[in-house]
């Protein structure tokens, strides 16, 4: 049997014979009304087609409890698990989010943006694409709400907006000087640059190949290749170096885990962990970001893990102080350090 379909909270409220204002306050948290209010409530949604509008109950009110998330993939497990700390941490503080996706296109970065700003969120957290980004997007929104950058920043400080991530030169730092410790000094497959945790990353390795007095040595990749499909591209790079014999007794050190696989599998494809691994000086890979697969790949991967949920939960405690107007300070650059994890990649 069809139910009779309401399209109106005024519609509802005639035919449930609730008041509107009992209704709203219900919708909006049902423990805020009697329970046997509530209760009545219950059954008579449960005889007709309704679906409250969240977002027109809040275009005429000063907050309207939505902060706005940009990143740019939902396929990258990293960004999931960021997202989904930033999301538990939001409702915690009594706050909606909308999430979107830029795909790693700058031009759907900047739509996005414009976005958030016809839905007059109360703040945004955005993991940006950096070098590329649209920097007028972000400085416009700047000035309808506050903005906290997560994981990655503009390659342009936008006024007044916070930023949360790793200590790259710390994290970088940790692994560099452990895998001098234990073998060769490490070359470096850089990211392509895609944001602004590839220049930092790279950056940091340059600085510490210098201070422990080995000289730097970047593996040359196709710019042309570039893309966010890093295990591909990291694997084909590779995989052309190996055959031509270059890079197979070395350390490498990949700028973060996705690459660090995508290097692992050209490895295993030319044997080189079977032929190294238990032996002094032998071939060697590791990773940055503790990438959720990075300890069941085959060597597991030595790496330094990000603090994701710390990552998440801070940005969202920033937003949130913004927006409730309690820190009225300039913006925070908040760095987290990273935390090595030895694994077998590296135990040669």
């Amino acid at each position: 049997m069809t139910k009779p379909r309401i399209n109106t909270m005024k519609e509802l409220s005639v035919a449930i014979g609730i008041s509107r204002p009992t209704l709203a306050r219900y919708f909006e948290d049902p423990s805020s009304v009697r329970p046997t209010t509530a209760a009545k409530i219950q059954v008579a949604l449960s005889k007709v087609d309704y679906v409250y509008n969240f977002l027109a109950t809040r275009q005429n009110r000063k907050s309207t409890g939505i902060i706005g998330v940009i990143i740019p993939h939902y396929k990258d497990l990293f960004f999931a698990s960021l997202l989904d700390t930033i999301e538990d941490t939001a409702r915690d503080a009594g706050f909606t989010i909308i999430t979107q996706s830029s795909q790693g296109d700058p031009a759907i970065e900047a739509q996005a943006v414009g976005k958030l700003r016809s839905m007059t969120v109360d703040g945004a957290i955005i993991t940006a694409l950096g070098f590329a980004s649209d920097i007028a997007a972000f400085s416009a929104a700047s000035q309808d709400f506050p903005l906290v950058f997560a994981d990655s920043r503009p390659s342009t400080e936008i006024a007044g907006a916070d930023f949360v991530g790793t200590d790259n030169d710390q994290s970088i730092g940790a692994i560099v000087q452990y895998l001098c410790r234990t073998g060769k000094p490490p070359v470096f497959l850089g990211m392509p640059r895609l944001n602004s945790n590839a220049q930092e990353r790279e950056v940091a390795y340059r600085s510490y190949a210098h201070k422990l007095g080995f000289e730097p040595h970047l593996i040359k990749g196709d710019d042309s290749a570039a893309s966010w499909r890093f295990e591909e591209y990291s694997f084909n790079l590779l995989d052309r170096y190996f055959s031509l014999g270059r890079y197979t007794d070395v350390t490498i050190l990949c700028a973060n885990d996705r690459l660090a696989i995508g290097a692992m599998r050209a490895a295993n494809k030319h044997g080189l962990f079977a032929n190294h691994l238990g032996q002094a000086g032998g071939f060697r890979i590791a990773g940055h970001d503790d990438y959720s697969m990075a300890e069941y790949v085959n060597p597991t991967l030595t790496t330094v893990a990000q603090n994701v949920d710390l990552i998440g939960q801070q940005a969202v405690r920033l937003l949130v102080d913004r927006i409730r107007g309690g820190r009225q300070a300039g913006p925070v650059n908040m760095r987290l350090e990273g935390a090595l994890k030895i694994r077998n990649s590296t135990r040669a």
